[in-house]
């Protein structure tokens, strides 16, 4: 098989290349979307990373495409109903990260919780040695919301329990069993905004997910708590996040996403040559506003960024592309 892979450091592409010997390898960088196409198109298969646009354009483009797969857990980069009209197999990454991207959102909350970032910044800018102003609060005893109790969620849980939190979830789909078993109880969503000291934010990007903490429902959390998004940023609707920061509703945010990254990325060419439409400039207004927000924490996309989760990411997707190459079909298909 010829495969391309996007989005890909050189130290992946020498790993991919011990995996996958036998077959003709193209390696970029860059991200593959309709204006970064590359000069060849007869692959058999790509594999993408979450930068990717591929879109109807981009289907187009390969006309020898068998395969596509992406190596991440959400997939709303890829226009499915292009690729199942066309008959392309998916493969992505169900689980990687479980521990990885939890890990992370504590980082995040341990930062705003205890003033982390604000003391090494006065240090670090003024040279002030003293903790007036830096105040935080103890986890434990805490309640903390987890939205969400698949593989990353059920983590959360773990480590929430070690820091001697109570534990409350939310799940479209609740496992009763989980929660004998965690010692942790589901609640409805508008309860978990009432009782939690913290709410961590770990479900896909789905229509029904979009903007799951909106203007209707942020008034109804806990004054003062901590939010953290480390799964997608068009979950929450970042103009409510503003006003709740601003009124006092929320106490911080912490995310790893933001609603609209691509803008963030390259905001010239967006302004030169995206035609912004009114919606997306008053989107990346915000997301100025956000980021220079007090209390507010914001890191590029990188929860998942560590050695050992990339290289379970690289085997995961080898494992697809070797079933398609042997059977015709990826381990892991896109749902």
């Amino acid at each position: 098989m010829k495969i391309a892979f996007f989005e890909i450091e050189q130290w992946e592409a020498d790993y991919v290349k011990e995996k996958l010997s036998n077959a003709e390898l193209f390696f970029s960088a860059g991200k593959l979307n309709k204006d970064n196409l590359p000069p060849e198109k007869d692959f058999d298969a790509i594999s993408v990373f979450v930068g990717s646009e591929v879109g109807k354009e981009v289907i187009s483009a390969f006309s020898n495409l068998k395969l596509l797969t992406t190596r991440s857990t959400g997939f709303d980069h890829i226009d499915l109903t292009e690729i199942k009209d066309r008959g392309i197999k998916t493969g992505y990454v169900p689980g990687y990260g479980d521990n990885t991207v939890a890990e992370f959102a504590f980082a995040l909350i341990l930062n705003l919780s205890r003033k982390i970032f604000d003391a090494y910044d006065r240090i670090k800018e003024s040279g002030r040695f003293d903790f007036e102003g830096l105040q935080g609060f103890d986890l434990n005893g805490k309640t903390i919301g987890i939205v969400g109790t698949g593989r990353i969620g059920r983590f959360m849980v773990k480590i929430a329990k070690g820091f001697g939190m109570n534990v409350v979830a939310f799940d479209a789909f609740p496992n009763e069993n989980l929660a004998k078993e965690m010692d942790f109880k589901y609640v409805s969503i508008d309860e978990l905004l009432a009782m939690s000291d913290v709410i961590s934010l770990h479900v896909p990007y789905l229509q029904s997910t979009h903007h799951l903490i909106n203007f209707q429902n942020i008034g109804k959390i806990k004054k003062g708590a901590l939010l953290i998004n480390t799964a997608r940023g068009p979950i929450v609707e970042t103009e409510a996040i503003v006003k709740a920061l601003n009124d006092g509703i929320l106490g911080g945010y912490g995310a790893d996403v933001l609603e609209e990254e691509g803008i963030i990325k390259d905001e010239k060419a967006f302004l030169l040559y995206g035609h912004p439409q009114e919606h997306n400039l008053k989107l990346a207004l915000a997301n100025h506003v956000l980021i220079d927000m007090p209390n507010v924490i914001i890191t590029p996309h990188n929860a998942f960024n560590t050695k050992e989760a990339i290289t379970r990411i690289l085997d995961t997707d080898i494992e697809n592309i070797k079933s398609f190459i042997g059977k015709g079909e990826t381990k892991n298909p896109i749902p």
